[in-house]
């Protein structure tokens, strides 16, 4: 079955950086889409970044010039490079894999940024 592993949140302190992984199994992961969720306490889940399986990268403009999301398909990993965080960027984070047979969340991954 699939499984989609986040690892890397914590709590860091305004304009710091962390970087989160996703690991996944079970599935061809180099074929995939890869997509980094967040979604703040009384809000809704957000997509943030977006990663295609040719290398194609897309963000949602808040993230913009903060954050990289990058793919090594010989780990089956995905990261989130997060640079200057803000307090607004506290939530907690999760990965999703979008394949052919439908789409897979990880657990999610504390992000806590304190002002």
């Amino acid at each position: 079955q699939v499984r989609l592993v986040e690892s890397g949140g914590g709590l860091v302190q305004a304009g710091g950086s962390l970087r989160l992984s996703c690991a996944a199994s079970g599935i061809i992961f180099s074929l995939n889409t890869m997509d980094w969720y967040r979604q703040a306490p009384g809000k809704q889940r957000e997509l943030v970044a977006t990663i295609t399986n040719s290398g194609s990268t897309n963000y949602v403009d808040s993230v913009k010039g903060r954050f990289t999301i990058s793919r090594d398909n010989a780990k089956y990993t995905v990261y989130l490079q997060m640079n200057s965080l803000k307090p607004e960027d506290t939530a907690v984070y999760y990965c999703r894999l979008t394949s052919s047979r439908g789409a897979y969340w990880g657990q999610g991954t504390q992000v806590t940024v304190s002002s």
